[in-house]
């Protein structure tokens, strides 16, 4: 059996020279993938497509499935490929092939045609649909909307007759446009975010801030790994794990609660370009949709990209939230995301939609300089294929009691900000609660009593279950997470 690899249209208008480089780096990531799969293939070069003998038609499926997630590729044909002197051999055999599907059937037949020959394809067309007409039973030419429809391509002395068609992914080749460096949460946003650059030719690498759950780095690092299992395998790529604890942690206790946000995605985005001028990554990438939040707004966004020293792209600019998610189920990716929690909105209470950049710099400057180069200082690389396995040796077996009461002599950690406590106070008879904001927890949890059991509290279970997380990994045993009756 014999595959087709249609180029994707959009490579067959550029330059010659643009062109062939585009079909050589694809045919390149194509090779790379069978052989990282064990597959002894050999992808041949043409002008107009690629070429890929199969003789095992066992590994078909799987050598398929590989192909229309590859950048590039526009149409995957499954194609018999026949030899013929005249007119009339295409004829018989295309009878031959479609005979027994053809019985009863409306049909037509639709050619394409390259090289010189004494007939068109108009001419193929009306050959082929005469010779089935008068040898298949019961069955008739139909132009729009046919049962079945033959696909014929020639080229020179060679036809094709299309077997099966599969869509591909489209875009260009992996690693013909340059590398960036995605900003990544493991939303709905910025995995659709970085597959959309990865489409168009990119190669992405990873950059996650983490704001103190393990848990939460491993589900982002395994979606991350999805996606360039399933994208850009082809390719080496990095993956950057930041703990970005000690910024949070300035920023909720300096930085007007208004524009908070402003000031966490500027520093992020210096930290992201920083680590992009250090491996020479040409642009960031973030998830930002105008106007799906008070962030960004295009004055917001315009101030976020005045503290980054290189170009940010927002792919996802004018989607809707509809858009992405439909966008997340294509790529297969909405399951995972919908188990990461989203922190954003733990950060800033009746948020600006217009900052003020002579405000935002003066709140920056309460920042501690410190802060931000011990995160630079301590970026965590690793590649991306070893990412799961890294954070699996990694990881501390979770199993912190959820409980909605509280026992005697133990006592409640309020880990809500300062501003949701004095908004909706906790108050429970008989029982000791002391407030720790969650950006604080982590820096004073060792000078509690070691001896002491405490629950942590949050409005929603979120924060409080991915601090509890934190908390067990790094040894402490003596936490529960508190959840009255009414919030199960």
């Amino acid at each position: 059996m014999k595959c087709i690899i249609k180029l994707f249209p959009e490579i067959t208008i550029k330059s010659k020279s643009v062109r062939l480089h585009f079909i050589k780096v694809l045919v390149k990531n194509i090779f790379t993938l069978f052989k990282k799969h064990g597959f002894l293939l050999f992808p041949i070069r043409h002008w107009d497509y690629i070429e890929l003998r199969i003789e095992n038609d066992n590994l078909l499926s799987d050598i398929i499935r590989l192909l229309v997630f590859i950048p590039g590729i526009h149409q995957v044909l499954l194609v018999k490929e026949y030899f013929f002197n005249t007119i009339n051999d295409i004829g018989k055999e295309v009878l031959v092939l479609n005979y027994d599907r053809l019985i009863g059937k409306c049909f037509c037949v639709r050619v394409k045609r390259r090289g010189r020959h004494n007939f068109t394809s108009q001419d193929v067309e009306r050959y082929v649909g005469s010779c089935i007409k008068k040898n298949v039973s019961n069955t008739y030419v139909k132009l729009v909307n046919p049962e079945v429809t033959i696909f014929i391509e020639i080229n020179e002395n060679r036809f094709f007759v299309i077997v099966k068609r599969y869509q591909g992914l489209g875009g260009f080749p992996l690693g013909t446009q340059e590398n960036v460096l995605s900003l990544f949460s493991g939303g709905f946003d910025s995995a659709v975010a970085s597959y959309m650059l990865m489409r168009r030719g990119c190669k992405v690498s990873y950059c996650f801030f983490n704001f103190g759950a393990t848990s939460n780095e491993i589900g982002v690092s395994r979606i991350a790994n999805y996606l360039w299992n399933k994208f850009a395998s082809s390719h080496k790529v990095q993956f950057f794990f930041i703990n970005f604890v000690p910024i949070v942690n300035e920023i909720i206790q300096k930085v007007s609660a208004s524009i908070t946000l402003i000031v966490l995605k500027r520093m992020m985005l210096r930290v992201a370009s920083s680590i992009a001028i250090k491996y020479r990554i040409q642009a960031l990438v973030t998830g930002e949709s105008i106007g799906q939040v008070s962030s960004q707004t295009l004055t917001n966004l315009r101030l976020i990209d005045n503290a980054a020293n290189i170009i940010t792209l927002r792919p996802l600019i004018a989607h809707d939230k509809e858009q992405i998610i439909s966008l997340a189920k294509y790529i297969g990716v909405e399951k995972m995301v919908n188990m990461i929690p989203e922190y954003c909105s733990f950060f800033s209470k009746k948020p600006t939609a217009r900052g003020i950049q002579v405000h935002v710099e003066q709140q920056e400057k309460k920042i501690n300089v410190a802060a931000l180069n011990e995160v630079l200082t301590q970026v965590k690389i690793v590649d991306i294929c070893d990412v799961i396995l890294i954070n699996k040796q990694n990881l501390v077996e979770v199993d912190v009691e959820v409980t909605s009461k509280v026992g005697i002599g133990e006592i409640i950690l309020d880990i809500r900000s300062q501003e949701d406590q004095d908004i909706q106070p906790l108050n429970l008879a008989n029982i000791i609660i002391q407030k720790i904001p969650f950006y604080k927890l982590v820096s004073q949890f060792d000078k509690l009593n070691p001896n002491q059991i405490y629950l942590l509290y949050c409005n929603h279970g979120t924060i409080s279950a991915l601090q509890a997380s934190y908390l067990y990994s790094r040894g402490f045993r003596n936490i529960k997470i508190y959840r009255p009756d009414k919030q199960n």
